[in-house]
């Protein structure tokens, strides 16, 4: 069972970005091997983790960490995904399982360049930097940004710049200190807002999506204005809306994560 688990999980990318871009590629999925997937009936002793357990058999990450969660459940979520699998083991169709991978190898023994990361994007965040023309699009950035910034100005104390344009302005550095402050430090909550600002492009959004003030749907709409107003103007891309169905699922995954862990 340990090679298998190896086998499925432990070429899957961490940025969820590549990791939609690769579940596009032929690739060959292992066979289901367990009858039921569930969750440990107490945490683990001396923590307050519930393991995920495939007949009674504990799962493992690729870094060989047990599969666990803060929550039950959550754990049962996770358990869930395992559970729905049909014949075949398909990791794109488990976002929430492939999440926990990345926080519990990534995100619980190094937190502090995962917390770096989300902070490089609060210097020019997506929801900043305005357009000036078309009349609609500058409407569309206005109803869904300015509820954000105004959230972190209000909420944060962070009182960002509006850029006119895509050309670099340095925000003032009390803004960017304030929404710091803002980033959970717990590693699973912090795992999740890295993946939210990974798929969004902004982390004013997915600390908007955490803190409550989004919702899954309206973070996502928010993040997506630009690529929308292209869509309604120039037509879809099939290919494309398949990539973006799948980082959905990713950011689902996500707010789950913030939901559960409030």
């Amino acid at each position: 069972m340990r090679d298998i688990f190896t086998e499925i999980f432990a070429s899957e990318p961490v940025d969820p970005i590549e990791a939609a871009r690769r579940s596009l590629r032929p690739k060959k999925l292992r066979a289901r091997f367990y009858q039921r997937a569930h969750v440990s009936d107490a945490p683990a002793e001396g923590t307050e983790s519930h393991a995920v357990l495939l007949d009674g058999r504990p799962i493992r990450t690729p870094v060989r960490e047990p599969l666990a969660a803060p929550s039950k459940e959550l754990a049962q979520a996770i358990a869930d995904e395992w559970q729905e699998q049909s014949d075949l083991i398909d990791p794109a169709r488990m976002p929430l399982t492939r999440l926990a991978n990345s926080i519990i190898d990534g995100v619980v023994p190094r937190p502090g360049p995962v917390a770096a990361e989300i902070e490089k994007y609060l210097g020019s965040d997506l929801v900043l930097y305005r357009a000036s023309e078309p009349e609609g699009l500058v409407a569309n950035q206005a109803r869904h940004w300015d509820p954000v910034v105004a959230w972190a100005r209000e909420e944060l104390g962070a009182r960002f710049l509006l850029i006119d344009g895509l050309s670099f302005v340095a925000q003032p550095p009390e803004a960017v200190a304030a929404a710091i402050q803002a980033v959970p430090r717990d590693p699973w909550r912090l795992g999740a807002v890295n993946a939210a600002t990974s798929m969004t492009g902004s982390a004013l959004i997915a600390l908007a999506l955490a803190n409550g003030r989004l919702d899954v749907d309206a973070a996502w709409a928010a993040a997506h204005v630009d690529e929308d107003w292209n869509i309604e103007k120039w037509g879809r891309d099939e290919q494309e809306l398949e990539r973006r169905a799948f980082r959905f699922a990713e950011m689902q995954a996500a707010a789950r994560v913030l939901s559960v862990l409030k």
